[in-house]
Order: structure tokens, then sequence, then C-alpha cells
């Protein structure tokens, strides 16, 4: 009966709607349905609102409790060989795992808390690591304050970058296609898109731990057009990309983290050659690349001997000795005294490595800087070699250095137009380049126009050239400039062209910043850096400038890495450092890792990552090198070019700033060498996650320690590919 009524209630409702009153009722009928629509939608919205707030939200996470409350675990034991033949299931899911990125593990549900140490070549135990309790006090407490200045840090950096990515419209550098603004253009669209993605990862902050403890990894090959030297960020290898050049023309990372291995050279990869050994011979299999086969044929700096590849001694890329070569520049400019006046050198280029070797002879640190356009790869020689060594664009964006932190910076014939586009390649050079710093230009082939603009340009800076020599020996015409150390010289140009820079504008931002074409300030007060030259070396190294606000904080840094180095480090890891030479520090401070190895036979790279406070002014200023970065991508250089990566807090740190942070576990995997090592301190529940990991990439676990909610990891790659 109801049902009868109801029916006879819509057949009703529906004859008054087709009579003429009846529009009424349909503008009645339509404002209920909106009303009901719009209740819904709220409805949707503010639980979805809440929703995010609960999952993207981190800022209560607990930070480390210091190691005073509870007795240290310091159970020491021999690793399971057994794991070595374990095998990672391909597409497979099982009930308490999940796809990641392409990639799956399966973690074990048993957390494994004793400490694991075994030596491939040793059956022995090795010793405990020596820990001191008081220094793991202070680092703890060191990183509860640093978190504290980074949070403070990241949102003051990120406004203070979006007043300097202005735009440049002066084209791109001297590579003659005419699609200079283009290309100028193109950066700008991506300099904002890296800032919007820097707000997106803002806005992704969640809680929860660092690693899926639910995720399983099933490991495959990168496939890619530079296979065993793919460079993620500079090797162009989208499916548009492979009908383009095989570079990109500035920097530009895949859009989804990378989450494949790459493999190891065709014909393998062989332990490589020791250190001071390898300044002399390599082992040609590690580095091989048909354009280099062909290279090697022109050019008698290198040698195929065998297996091997050579370098005879003080043989260079132009005629002539390299000794020779240092010396007379010495001669026509006395003060540059290498080794003590000058100790940190950029060499532009990196065509090949015997000027970096001599230097080397001289305690003078260079960074080689291998341009993307190098197709020979010989910045990868360079570092098989052993010398330090990254790979760049130079277009239009600065290069990841602050300001005045070179004390010299040479090109010898490195192909490079610095003229072009209003002289921004020669202003960048500037930037980087200590007052008073000197630029040293050598070519055996220059042309007259060049000349002339070269000379124009260098005025216009007020560079003063100090010497215009030829060589005779190499046949090859040097010039050395020098970087005024006083600003009085810029008021004295009749031509304000180029412009000093905005007073605003950060002279040491340099992630994703285009270059400017304008000369900035230099340094005059006593709390800038750059104000004045650093001691010479080696007491620079111990010296703390006035404009160091953390004095304190540097000092106590560099004494705990030294009792660290040489309690735990040296002796305690199992690490034949014989066979190291090759060193990052992925969370570099104050240089104090790096200072504690300077008496050891290796060199460090000091990453500054760029969500930290900045740093890396007095690391350089110690007469230490190091360079920025974005843990989030892939770093400039090629697969297996160190032998040892420190990480210290790096993941805790990154504050789930990352999409896919096992890909930086992959990075990682990319950057080392087979046989080579990684020690990472970190949060117990951090390393856990990542001990199952490096387990699934098949590494060697050679020792846990844990110590309340801090431990360290210390592993080792395998040559296993999947």
């Amino acid at each position: 009966m109801m049902e009868i009524k109801r029916k006879m209630g819509i057949a009703h409702f529906a004859r008054r709607i087709k009579q003429p009153r009846g529009i009424w009722v349909k503008m009645a009928f339509i404002v209920v349905l909106g009303l009901c629509f719009v209740f819904f939608w709220s409805f949707l919205s503010s639980y979805a609102s809440s929703f995010n707030v609960q999952r993207e939200s981190f800022d209560d996470i607990a930070e480390p409790v210091s190691s005073r409350t509870k007795p240290a675990r310091n159970e020491v034991s021999q690793s399971s060989k057994s794991h070595e033949k374990s095998k990672v299931e391909s597409g497979s899911k099982s009930k308490e795992g999940r796809h990641v990125g392409g990639s799956v593990h399966k973690h074990e549900t048993k957390k494994k808390k004793e400490h694991v140490v075994s030596h491939p070549h040793k059956k022995k135990e090795l010793p405990k690591p020596v820990v001191v309790v008081e220094e793991e006090e202070a680092v703890v407490k060191e990183v509860q304050e640093q978190e504290q200045v980074e949070a403070e840090t990241e949102e003051s950096e990120s406004n203070k970058e979006d007043g300097e990515e202005g735009t440049e419209s002066d084209g791109n550098e001297g590579e003659s296609d005419g699609n200079g603004d283009e290309s100028s253009a193109s950066v700008d669209e991506e300099v904002e898109e890296k800032k919007e993605e820097v707000e997106i990862a803002k806005k992704r902050k969640r809680k929860g731990p660092v690693f899926d403890p639910k995720a399983e990894y099933s490991w495959r090959l990168c496939s890619t057009r530079s296979k065993h030297n793919y460079m993620p960020c500079i090797d162009n290898d989208g499916l548009i990309g492979r009908l383009q050049s095989y570079r990109h023309r500035e920097r530009s990372c895949p859009k989804k983290p990378v989450m494949c291995l790459v493999p190891l050279p065709h014909d393998g990869y062989d332990p490589p050659v020791s250190w001071p050994e390898s300044k002399s011979k390599i082992l040609y299999k590690n580095v091989a690349h048909p354009k280099l086969a062909a290279y090697i044929k022109k050019h008698n700096w290198v040698n195929e001997s065998g297996e091997y590849l050579t370098f005879p001694q003080n043989k260079t890329a132009f005629s002539g000795n390299v000794l020779q070569y240092l010396e007379f520049i010495q001669e026509m400019v006395p003060d540059i005294e290498w080794g003590k006046n000058v100790r940190i050198v950029l060499d532009i280029g990196c065509s090949e490595s015997s000027f970096v070797a001599a230097l080397l002879d001289k305690n003078v640190l260079t960074v080689s800087l291998g341009l993307k356009d190098d197709l020979v790869d010989l910045a990868q020689v360079s570092l098989e070699r052993g010398f330090p060594t990254f790979v760049s664009a130079l277009a239009n964006r600065r290069l990841p250095f602050p300001s005045g932190v070179f004390d010299t910076i040479h090109c010898s014939a490195c192909r490079v137009h610095w003229h072009s586009h209003g002289g921004k390649l020669l202003l960048e050079m500037n930037r980087i380049l200590r007052p008073n710093g000197y630029f040293i230009l050598s070519s055996n082939n220059e042309k007259i126009e060049d000349d002339e603009a070269m000379t124009a340009l260098t005025a216009s800076i007020c560079w003063n050239i100090l010497a215009h020599k030829t060589e005779e020996a190499s046949e090859m015409g040097v010039r050395i400039y020098q970087k005024p150390e006083s600003n009085d010289i810029y008021e004295l140009r009749r031509r304000k062209n180029p412009p000093l820079c905005k007073e605003n504008e950060n002279p040491d931002a340099a992630w994703y910043v285009p270059m400017k074409t304008c000369l900035y300030e230099i340094p005059s007060a006593i709390e800038q850096h750059g104000a004045e030259w650093p001691e010479e070396w080696p007491k620079r190294l111990e010296t703390y400038p006035e404009w160091l606000t953390s004095k304190e904080k540097a000092v106590g840094d560099t004494d705990h890495w030294k009792a660290m180095v040489n309690k735990s480090y040296l002796t305690g890891l199992g690490i034949d450092w014989l066979h190291i030479r090759n060193v990052m520090d992925m969370t570099a401070i104050y240089g104090g890792f790096a200072a504690s190895l300077v008496n050891q036979s290796v060199w460090v790279m000091n990453v500054v990552p760029v969500h930290s406070p900045d740093t890396l002014p007095f690391i350089y200023e110690r007469g230490l090198i190091g360079i920025y970065h974005d843990w989030c991508e892939p770093f400039g250089t090629y697969p297996r070019s160190y032998d040892l990566l420190h990480a210290d807090h790096l993941f805790s740190r990154l504050k789930n700033r990352c999409k896919q942070p096992a890909s930086i576990v992959v990075e990682m995997d990319r950057l080392t060498r087979p046989g080579g090592w990684v020690v990472v301190r970190d949060k117990v529940e951090i390393l856990e996650p990542l001990e199952e990991i490096l387990r699934s990439l098949h590494w060697e676990i050679r020792m846990t320690y844990a110590q309340d909610k801090e431990g360290m990891l210390c592993a080792q790659k395998t040559l296993w590919r999947p």
C-alpha cells in the first residue's frame, strides 16, 4: 500500500511540473539538489584535508635520545656466508610487502640487533670498533642542534633563492647552434619547476619511517644508451632524448627516482690499481670506451700497454714538460707559490691529468671539471687515476660552488668561449675566484678576434694581466690574470658594464641558479668570507677565521672526527686503507672528517646538502674541497667513482624530503666501486631497513653497531648485478 502511495505521489509531482506554474517547482528542485551537492562536497573536502594532515606531517618525530641513559650493546658475531648465495626473487609480492618504484625487496620481519663483523680475506674476528662515549654523546647533541638549524634554515634559504633565481636573456654558452635564447628560456622554466618541486616536497612531509618497512625490492639493470657509464642527470636517455644529443645541455634529472642498477663494463671490472701506482697506470677495461680507443692513438700523454693505460711521467697533451710549465708560471708570478699561497685550484676541461698530478706533488689540491661535452670520458680516466673530478655543464647555470673559494682557476686549451654571450662564463669564474686570485689561460692557437674580445672583457671586470708570455718548450701562450682585492677599482670604470649585482643577491646561491651578467662586490667586512687571503698551507687547515660565527662547533667537529677516525675508522672497521683513494663525505658540516684523513693517501669530496646550513665556504677556507648537492637527485659523476662513502645522519636529516629514499641507496651503489665501502651513522630505526636494502643488493655487511637509538653500519659492495 505504501509503495502505491509513493508512486502516485511521484506521478502527481511530475504532472505539476508540466503545468505552467511548474517552473517554480523546477527551480526549487534544482536549488535543493545544489545545496545537497555543496554539503556533500564540503564533507568530502574536510575529510581529505584531515587525512593529508595526518599522513604528511612529520614534525612530531622524536629526536635522538642521548646515550647517557642506557647501557651500550656491543655484541659481535661472524656474518653468515650463506647469505651470499641467497637470491632476490623478482616479480613476487608477499602479503607483507608492496611494490615501490618498480623495484621490490622482501623485508625480513625479524629485526637484527647484533653487531656483525666479517672480512673477505680474514676468517678471524675483527676487533670491536672503539667508541668514545663522550664523543658519541657530543655528536648526538650536534645532530639535534643541526636538525633544528636546518629546519629554520630551509625556509629562509628558499626565500633567499626566490629573489636570486632571476632570469637572464643573454643566450647560451659558446655552442654554435643558434638556440641561445630558447635554451635560456628553457633553463628559466626548469628553475621555476625546481622551485615548485621544493614547495611540493615541503608539503609532502609526512609521518613514518624513512624506508618503508614493508617494501620489497627486485632489482633490474638500467637500459640506457650510455650503458655502464650512465649518469642520470647528465646523459640524455629519455624517449625523445634518444633522437637528440647524447647529453643534456643542462643538468636535467629523470622525473621518477632512478631505481635500476648500472651494469658493469662489457669486459667486467677488476679492482683498480692502488695509489700511488694509479698515477702512472690504470686498468683499461675499467674505463673502456669506443671513442677513448680512437683518442689514445692521437695523443702521446696516454698509451695502451697490454691490459693497462699508462701515463708517461711529465708528459702532457701539449708538447713539453709539465714541471717546466709549472715552473714557468711561478717564474712569471712568484707570489703564486704552489702549495703554500695557492692550495685550491679548479682545472676547467679535464683534457688530461698531468697538470693535476704534478700539482699534487706540490701539496696543491686540484678539482677537475669534466665538461658534459667530453664524450671521450676523460673525466672517468681522471677518477680512475685517483684525482678529484666531477662532471657538469658550463652553460647557463652556476657551478655548485660558493663565491670566492678557489685560489686559482686554470684553463689549458679547454675550448671555452669566455667572451661570448656577455661574458657570463667568465663572470661565473669571477664569482667563484677568490679576491686576489689567479686565472691562468693557456692556448697555442688563439685567434686575433678572440684575443681582442678577451682583452676587452677582462678590462671591463678590472682583472689585472700580470703576465703574457709564450712557453718555449710547449709553444703555449700563457696569460695570468688577477682578480682585484677591493671595490675601489670598480668605481673608476668609465663604462659600468657589466654592472654591479644588486645588494640583495646572494653570491653563494648556486643550486639551479642561473648565471648573472653582473659583478659581485668584493667582500670587505671582517664578518664576510673572502675578505682576507687564507693562511699558508698547512696552517690554514687548523685556522678558524673571524667571519666563522660557530667557531666552537667547528673546533668540536674537528676534535670529534679526529678521535673517531684514529680510534675506530682506521683500525676497527676492517677497511684496508691502502686500497682507499677516492672518498666522499655525503653530509659534510665543517669538514672535520676530511681534516682527520689529511695524513692518509686519500682525497675527500665534502658534500654540503642544499637543505643544510651553508658551511662550504669554511671547508674551502681550510684548504679542503667540496660541492653543493641535493641527495634527492643523482650526483654529477661517473659510476664506480669512489672507494668509500661516508654518510653521517644523511637519511634522518633528509626528513622525508625525497620521493623515494631507497633511490639514494641505489645512487650509493652507482657511486661505489666493486670492493668499495659505505659507512653510515644514523638512527637504529633507519639502519635496520637500510641493512636489508643493502643485503638485497648483495652487499656484504661487515659490521653493525648500536648504542641506544644511534648506530653505525659498515658494508662492502660486491660484483653482483641482477
